[in-house]
């Protein structure tokens, strides 16, 4: 199966941190793969750096079905095929989301006939009808705002999804509904990949592969039976099995009560 996505010996600096380790990735198309970290594993940066967020020195290569991303600007990486869902959609006043997807899709090279009728298909799979001519996020949940993003997904058809904590800060039922969406995105011309903290959302989602990052780089690969892994052993268990070194000590916290010892309260 072709590669939709292949990331080799990628390398990202921020100021004079360095986040991603020479990172090697390979997403094919028609598959899900799940990457999971702690935080400040590097999870978010990789997003940022293959969509074109500034303030990185980057090396190495990401090459997305054919086409050299690093080279591009940031809007002709969203026309070759990258689109992300971000962890927190913002709100647009005054801009209805029909109207932003409309935009969107003809900037993509869609005729307005083919937009409106994928649009259509995509508001009623995901159930988006209702949100169609209202503010783009405009006083949705955190589950439909989620859902908001697969849609737009949906209807722009990308050749790599990007999935940046797309569970994040999600109840239970909001969860069930956003597995469903990404479920609904499986195609042979599209390759999907989820970051995610935990593994409650892979109890509804089955991905292709799993894949573990730590400080920066992709530690181990495999099958859905890694985040089992994970779910009982932790980060910890991982790094030992793979002989890593443990994570540096955090500095000591003050208890509470020594915060404020220098406040006039009685004691």
């Amino acid at each position: 199966m072709s590669s939709a996505l292949s990331i080799r010996s990628l390398s990202a600096v921020a100021g004079d941190k360095e986040i991603l380790r020479s990172l090697d990735l390979e997403l094919p198309f028609g598959e899900v793969h799940a990457l999971m970290g702690p935080n400040g594993s590097g999870k978010s940066t990789l997003c940022h750096v293959l969509s074109g967020k500034s303030g990185y020195e980057v090396s190495g290569g990401a090459v997305l079905d054919g086409v050299d991303l690093l080279t591009l600007e940031v809007d002709d990486r969203a026309r070759a095929g990258l689109l992300q869902g971000f962890q927190y959609p913002v709100e647009v006043p005054g801009v209805h989301l029909r109207e932003f997807v409309e935009e969107a899709a003809a900037s993509k090279g869609f005729t307005p006939e083919e937009a409106a009728q994928r649009i259509e298909q995509a508001a009623q799979l995901f159930d988006m009808n209702r949100f169609l001519d209202r503010a783009l996020n405009d006083d949705l949940s955190g589950g439909e705002k989620k859902r908001s993003e697969i849609f737009q997904m949906a209807v722009l058809q990308p050749k790599v999804a990007l999935l940046d904590e797309i569970d994040s800060g999600l109840d239970i039922d909001a969860v069930r509904q956003v597995a469903a969406a990404v479920e609904a995105m499986r195609s042979p011309t599209v390759g999907v990949l989820m970051i995610t903290h935990y593994s409650r959302i892979l109890r509804f989602v089955s991905p292709n592969r799993v894949h573990i990052m730590i400080d920066g780089s992709v530690v181990d690969s495999g099958g859905p039976e890694l985040a089992d892994e994970l779910e009982e052993a932790g980060y910890d268990g991982i790094r030992a099995r793979l002989g890593m070194a443990p994570p540096e000590a955090e500095p000591p916290r003050p208890k509470a009560a020594d915060l404020f010892t220098d406040l006039p309260f009685e004691r």
